[in-house]
């Protein structure tokens, strides 16, 4: 269960042949921010298919250890209904309700996933591909308003990978997308096209990188969207440990 919205597709082990239907679940928003006020928003589930779907609706709590990400069953945000029964091309609203007032100086992070349930259809043989959503949902902290995303940015070679290493000192969540390196001659190399995750309030993450370890030797600029926003982060020469 990681990132702001992840599709994870699950083999139905009901059917044992090599045909697949697609299913038709879609979610929208992708996100939700509830403000410090507020106390209920809203997700969107359709139905784009040709077949009743089945999904089942849970919170999360949502946080990161040791550069991991951490899920841990929540009743501090409730949704209503929890399983929801669409037909084809209808739509169901989620309501997604705050059971407590947020804690602290920083926002608090949470993940609903929305699993599509395998429903067996005589009609079609095959294997049935069903869907994971992983949507986050972030609440503003209480009284002042939570500070932007404080980042500490390295990168670290371990072998012959380079490992970005991301710490978050703010009071929310940083958005971490589109990243080019741009090295102190100029060279421009392209290291992860879309989202690469988020760091939340008082964590760190770190992503071990496809590109190679030598392109950033030299340090540079980090061409990168936090938030949805273009910036650029100095990243000092490569740190190497053997």
């Amino acid at each position: 269960m990681r990132h702001l919205l992840r599709c994870t597709v699950v083999l139905a082990l009901a059917f044992v042949h090599a045909v697949a239907s697609a299913s038709g679940l879609q979610v929208s928003p992708v996100t939700l921010t509830l403000l410090a006020t507020q106390n209920a928003d809203g997700l969107w589930l359709s139905n784009t298919g040709d077949d009743v779907v089945h999904a089942q609706v849970r919170v999360y709590q949502w946080s990161q250890e040791n550069g991991a990400e951490k899920l841990t069953p929540s009743r501090e945000l409730l949704v209503s209904p929890p399983v929801v029964q669409l037909a084809p091309s209808e739509r169901q609203l989620i309501r997604v309700i705050r059971a407590a007032a947020p804690a602290g100086a920083v926002e608090n992070s949470y993940r609903v996933i929305i699993d599509e349930l395998p429903v067996e259809v005589k009609e079609k043989k095959g294997l049935q591909l069903v869907l994971r959503y992983s949507v986050p949902i972030f609440i503003a902290a209480a009284g002042a308003q939570s500070t932007a995303p404080q980042l500490k940015w390295s990168l670290r070679g371990e072998g012959g990978q380079a490992v970005l290493e991301v710490a978050n000192s703010g009071g929310m969540h940083a958005q971490l997308a589109d990243l080019d390196f741009v090295d102190s001659a100029g060279r421009r190399t392209a290291v992860h096209a879309g989202l690469m995750g988020y760091v939340l309030p008082g964590a760190s993450m770190r992503w071990p990188l496809k590109t190679s370890a030598e392109a950033f030797a030299p340090g540079g600029v980090l061409e990168t969207k936090i938030n949805g926003n273009a910036t650029q982060e100095k990243i000092p020469p490569l740190q190497r440990v053997r």
